[in-house]
Order: structure tokens, then sequence, then C-alpha cells
């Protein structure tokens, strides 16, 4: 069957249509979309919101009012994400490159008690692939993690879960 044939476009009108209620569901207007040779049969568009950054399988977004860790990810919860995971060094990488050195970032890890650290998204908390800054994790009254930049580049820092700070949030890519 052609790609632009009518029973293709069909299937395809069909399909964003099951899409739609999750647009809905995450209360966006506008997506922004890249064409991609993709593994997932039939699934050839990625989308991320308007605003948000693409990178790997995830779209993030920086929020820049100030906020205890609670109401970052309270706020990143209304937007239908979380406080971003960050798993190896490319996804470090990636979101310094965005981020003002100048302000400190919740990220989604929260010691849950005697340095148990625990990704929001519940996915392993790897001690190899961590980039705490020297020194830290330092008091156990710091239960949250912003990442920010020192004199020695960018890092993870823990700190009290009142503090106010800015944050990252984090959302699955939209595949069609």
């Amino acid at each position: 069957m052609d790609a632009d044939s009518p029973p293709a476009l069909f299937k395809k009108y069909s399909q964003l249509l099951d899409k739609n209620t999750i647009i809905k569901e995450l209360n966006y207007t506008e997506l922004e979309c890249t064409k991609q040779h993709s593994l997932l049969k039939d699934k050839v568009w990625s989308c991320c919101p308007k605003n948000w950054k693409p990178f790997s399988s995830h779209c993030y977004f920086t929020v820049s009012d100030s906020a205890s860790w609670s109401e970052s990810e309270g706020k990143c919860s209304s937007m239908g994400a979380h406080l971003m995971v960050i798993h190896n060094q490319e996804e470090q990488d990636f979101i310094t490159k965005i981020l003002d050195p100048k302000a400190a970032y919740y990220i989604g890890l929260l010691d849950a008690g005697h340095r148990q650290w625990r990704w929001v998204d519940q996915t392993p908390y790897n001690e190899s692939a961590t980039f705490w800054h020297q020194g830290e994790p330092s008091y156990d009254y710091e239960q949250c993690v912003i990442i920010n930049h020192r004199y020695s580049g960018w890092g993870w820092n823990d700190i009290d879960c009142s503090d106010k700070d800015r944050s990252v949030c984090q959302m699955k890519k939209i595949y069609f």
C-alpha cells in the first residue's frame, strides 16, 4: 500500500484520532514533530509539546519559576511529566547545555532515607552513573537533589527539599 494512497492516509488519520485523546489529556494544543526512521512499525513521527526540547526518547522543559521540590514535581505532573531523571553522561551533557549556569534546577532524585536514593519514575538508581559534585551528597537532612554549576563544572548537590529552585521536567515523546 502506497503511503499516500487513500487507505494509507485513512489509517494514519485513524491513528491520529486515537492519539488525539492523549494530546487532550496532556493539554497541549501544539506539538513539534520530526520525521524519523523508526523501528516502531507505522510510527515515523516523534513529537514533543511546543517549547519542549527533544532528546533521545524524551522531551524536556525548564521551569524558570522557583519552587520547593514537591511544588516542582507537582508542576511537572500537571503537564503530564515528572522531574528529570538522569541515567547517563549523554543525558547529563544534553541538559547542561540548555540550563542557565547561574541557576540551580531540581531533578527527580530523592533520598527515601539513610541515603537510599530513588528516581521519581521508579527506575533504578545506579551509583556508577551519578554526577555528584565533590563532597556531595553531604548532609542527611538534605534529601532532594539539584543540578547546578560550580567552578568545577556541572554536577549534583543534595539540598533541603523546601529550598526554592528552578526545575527540569521530562516526559516521553509522543510517536505517530
